[in-house]
């Protein structure tokens, strides 16, 4: 197997099962000088897809790979296509370099938001080095064993984002963009999981559906089955204080855990 990849801007663990487990949006670091261009609220990286990785960690156990960003949604976000086409037309949504944040206020300070040559410098140093990381350990778990799953781990606050949904999210949303980015099977075993378990309410394909990642890598009529999980944040962590709570989040993994093992199970 090979050694794992610690990077500039990501770090990438391989595994031995034909699993990668993706967490685009972990990462909450922001370059300084960019920093002084932002609002102080959005220097606290407000967005940021908090601990999943922490969260996610049992998956190692698991024999899973896992590719985790350094940098924030905010500097660029992962999983936002490179010519940033919207993926939910007619909402409101955030861009490949978002302006706004969640809440629809700024991230950055007057006439300070990147301009497109920017942008495209930004794609280069850090977008694409995750996207290669990416499709070349997809590639190399479909060799080993033929199929492979690609988990999108995300989370979110789950209320008080109007400007992204009305009221409360449910506790998890699974995205397989509408059935196209996995197998029946794939999907079928997850929906089981969920709906075997009493603790969370759950929705499949509702306001989220899968980002890019889940709808470009999701082939399964090539071996490729891409879903996603957005867990809303109340679940594992204070939302206000972005705190991890051990206590929920071991709760919320006897979820988490059997959803991966039903993944796998589903390609043998």
């Amino acid at each position: 197997m090979p050694p794992d990849t610690i990077s500039d801007t990501f770090t990438l663990h391989r595994g031995t099962e034909p699993l990668l487990v993706s967490l685009p949006h972990d990462g909450s670091a922001i370059p300084a000088a960019l920093a002084e261009r932002m609002t102080p609220e959005a220097r606290r990286a407000p967005d940021t897809d908090w601990h999943v990785s922490r969260l996610y960690a049992f998956a190692r156990d698991l024999g899973a790979s896992m590719l985790v960003p350094k940098y924030s949604r905010y500097v660029v976000d992962l999983n936002r296509p490179e010519d940033d086409t919207s993926l939910y037309p007619g909402q409101n949504t955030t861009g490949l370099c978002p302006a706004v944040r969640f809440t629809g206020e700024p991230v950055y300070l007057e006439e300070q938001a990147p301009l497109p040559d920017e942008v495209s410098a930004r794609l280069e140093t850090y977008w694409r080095p995750y996207h290669l990381a990416l499709a070349e350990e997809l590639a190399r778990l479909k060799t080993d064993h033929g199929r492979v799953v690609l988990w999108e781990g995300h989370s979110i606050r789950g209320s008080g984002l109007q400007f992204l949904f009305e009221g409360r999210l449910p506790d998890l949303n699974l995205g397989t963009a509408a059935g196209a980015s996995c197998s029946p099977a794939v999907q079928q075993r997850l929906e089981a999981v969920l709906g075997g378990q009493g603790d969370y309410d759950w929705v499949a394909n509702g306001r989220f559906k899968g980002g890019h990642i889940t709808r470009h890598y999701g082939r399964p009529g090539e071996g490729v089955d891409a879903v996603q999980l957005e867990i809303s944040q109340r679940n594992y962590m204070d939302e206000d204080s972005f705190e991890y709570d051990e206590a929920k989040a071991g709760r919320l993994q006897r979820v988490l855990r059997p959803m991966l093992e039903a993944a796998l199970a589903a390609l043998r």
